[in-house]
């Protein structure tokens, strides 16, 4: 139960006399929260402020007495709902919208605690909850953080977003691997909006992870968490793009936090202990074919969970591809898997490909497409290529002076 001293916030002059939390009347005796009444008690916690007040996780959590990963996770099924509007990310900041007010009187609604309902359709200027549909319907794509559109795939007899939701739940670190661009970058940020991400690389080191100490304007030094701590700190996902480039040795910083123990100690800063909250979770994509990507044994067992991404060429000819480019990257893709060339088109190159052809022209596309096949592969990728066309296609280059 949370006591009226935990509700109690923190002085901030940003958010004036924040509200407090909802009478012990609205806690059901088991002392277990209804479903949805803790979106409903930071909505109330949002629209109690000033107006145009935002709110951080951390001011949430002296708040409300809930964990960082509940809070945080909360926030952002509101700001999905369209019912608050994230402002930052470092803090993540939140603040109330014309909707807020709305989800808030859900906190002191009569009623016993009862089976979770399906939560009503957000209005059609809110940002579109992340839809997984019913079970054998066919799924809707859902909007990631750079407002474009995924489409769900098959995993497990459930749409790719939602089985790796499951997972998180369930606290099954999954690692994605397969060429670059089919995708794996793109499902993770559909499935977790909270998501923060480490760009790999042969030149990452422990700090890049967990932090180090910057010069502040002053001319001292201050220690700034690395985006491993923020992530346990606040409950949220982490993603280790190309994780395989990324030195054994900086990664072993990260393996206390996957195993039981949930915890990093922070030499560099006074040797301080790191927990992580609920919701901490670990992703990492693996590019097999990029040079010098090695996955060792000691990252590949860390990962439960190891899904094999290609391409979705059915997904190109629905995003209306040009079907000749499309039927080009399926007959590469299969002489690919044959030993037969080292390079196929991805969903990626596809994509561009369509963008160029309706700029530049079909025959520029084309010729690109042949352009941009690594050079051991091009004289065979120009050969499949003008074969479909009916006439030879070179990479596309400068012509003559106008």
């Amino acid at each position: 139960m949370t006591s009226a001293a935990q509700l109690s916030p923190t002085p901030n002059s940003a958010t004036p006399n924040p509200p407090a939390g909802p009478s012990a009347s609205t806690t059901p005796v088991n002392g277990k929260a209804r479903p949805g009444e803790l979106r409903a008690r930071i909505a109330k916690a949002l629209v109690g402020g000033a107006p145009g007040a935002q709110f951080s996780v951390t001011e949430l959590v002296n708040m409300l007495g809930h964990s960082g990963g509940a809070i945080g996770n909360a926030c952002e099924t509101l700001v999905r709902r369209g019912e608050a509007v994230r402002v930052g990310f470092n803090p993540r900041m939140y603040r109330a919208t014309a909707t807020t007010a709305a989800a808030a009187a859900h906190a002191t609604a009569p009623g016993p605690p009862g089976p979770a309902c399906t939560p009503p359709a957000p209005p059609s200027t809110a940002r579109p909850t992340p839809a997984v549909g019913p079970p054998g319907g066919r799924p809707g794509p859902v909007t990631r953080p750079n407002g474009q559109q995924y489409h769900p795939r098959a995993l497990a007899n459930l749409p790719d977003v939602e089985a790796l939701r499951r997972l998180r739940e369930a606290g099954v670190p999954v690692l994605l691997y397969g060429p670059p661009g089919t995708g794996k970058t793109s499902l993770i940020e559909a499935a977790f909006p909270d998501l923060i991400t480490v760009a790999g690389d042969g030149d990452t080191t422990v700090g890049d992870l967990i932090g180090e100490y910057t010069q502040d304007q002053h001319g001292g030094y201050e220690f700034i968490y690395g985006p491993l701590v923020t992530a346990m700190q606040e409950g949220r996902a982490l993603l280790l793009d190309d994780a395989t480039l990324i030195s054994p040795k900086v990664l072993a910083a990260l393996y206390p936090a996957m195993d039981g123990r949930r915890q990093i100690q922070v030499k560099a800063h006074k040797g301080e202990t790191i927990t992580a909250a609920e919701g901490f979770y670990v992703i990492a994509g693996h590019n097999p074919g990029v040079h010098g990507a090695v996955l060792t044994e000691a990252l590949a067992s860390r990962f439960s969970v190891q899904i094999q991404v290609g391409s979705d060429y059915d997904l190109a000819t629905a995003l209306k591809i040009n079907r000749t480019a499309v039927r080009i990257a399926r007959n590469l893709a299969t002489c690919q898997q044959a030993g037969e060339v080292g390079w196929a088109p991805q969903l990626r190159e596809l994509i561009a490909f369509q963008k160029i052809a309706d700029v530049l022209g079909a025959e520029a596309a084309f010729a690109n497409l042949v352009g941009i096949a690594p050079l051991e592969d091009r004289d065979t990728v120009a050969e499949i290529v003008t074969k479909a066309l009916g006439k030879p296609v070179t990479a596309l280059s400068l012509g003559r002076q106008l």
